[in-house]
């Protein structure tokens, strides 16, 4: 990968590229390649095979061979070991069709990053699973870990177009009891939905003793409302429509749109769950930090 790498990581860019296996690998590789710049130094995706030295760790496990390249303890991890399960859970409401101007689609942000993330599990030896779903779950697709299950998953991620309503709690505590192993489980969302029965779906999780991930996905515009003077908005799930001055309404909307997201937030923090807000615009490296984040300080 040349030192170009990072245009890969760019929305606008990587949705002219066709197919979505080409997507994905493309943001993976592109993501890895930039891991030794900063802020990323000395972060490694390489824990399939070894982790870092931990008191009480057996000596005999470290594999000098890594230390006389690394100058750092590192031990050998077997297979037991590296099986962690991911549940993917990608919202394909009516909601997430939504877009603003040159931004991409909220449906095919998350997509994409969904097939990103699966890709990079699957090269960690992973097991990964996908769940669709609107107002009720769609498909089901319990984790695998072998390599050919990359092509189920994207298939059916590239298959799926924004419908119904929404209805995210019931999914979320349908999959907690489903779910009968711990687990790490991401959700990809934009949480157009009841706070509280979101937030009641999400502790069901961590009551099973699940991992968490939540990643809020809103176009900039849903953020900050810089709309034009005048503005028709429409609602695409009830398709009810309301003609307004944007400016008008800016500054409540804006209170609003902060207080729900807090709410969340501040929910998730107090039940250990990561909560990244993301918009349509970001790079994709600043998720796939935060699984490989989270993936880390689970071993």
């Amino acid at each position: 990968m040349n030192t170009d790498h990072r245009k890969y990581l760019n929305p606008e860019i990587v949705s002219k590229l066709k197919g979505m296996e080409m997507r994905a690998r493309m943001v993976v590789e592109g993501f890895i390649a930039g891991l030794h710049k900063s802020p990323y130094h000395g972060f490694s995706v390489e824990f399939a095979e070894h982790r870092q030295y931990m008191p009480g760790d057996n000596i005999r496990d470290i594999d000098w061979k890594v230390y006389a390249k690394s100058d750092r303890y590192y031990i050998k991890q077997y297979e037991e070991e590296t099986n962690l399960k991911g549940y993917l859970l990608l919202d394909c409401s009516k909601s997430m069709a939504y877009q603003s101007g040159g931004s991409m689609p909220k449906h095919d942000y998350a997509g994409l990053l969904c097939g990103a993330l699966s890709y990079l599990m699957l090269r960690q030896r992973d097991a990964v699973g996908l769940v669709t779903f609107d107002d009720k779950i769609r498909r089901y697709i319990p984790p695998r870990s072998k390599s050919g299950h990359l092509h189920v998953l994207l298939n059916e991620i590239a298959s799926q177009t924004p419908s119904e309503t929404t209805d995210i709690s019931s999914t979320l505590h349908e999959m907690a009891d489903r779910i009968k192993r711990r687990g790490l489980v991401i959700i990809l969302s934009d949480l157009l939905d009841d706070a509280g029965q979101i937030i009641s779906g999400l502790k069901h999780f961590r009551y099973n003793n699940h991992e968490v991930i939540v990643f809020h996905i809103l176009d900039p515009r849903e953020r900050d409302f810089s709309f034009p003077r005048e503005a028709v908005f429409k609602d695409m799930e009830t398709g009810e429509e309301l003609t307004t001055l944007p400016y008008q309404i800016k500054k409540d909307y804006s209170k609003a749109v902060k207080a729900f997201s807090e709410e969340i937030a501040a929910a998730c923090r107090q039940a250990n769950i990561d909560y990244h807000p993301i918009d349509t615009a970001m790079p994709f490296d600043k998720a796939l930090y935060a699984f490989l984040s989270k993936r880390e300080r689970l071993y």
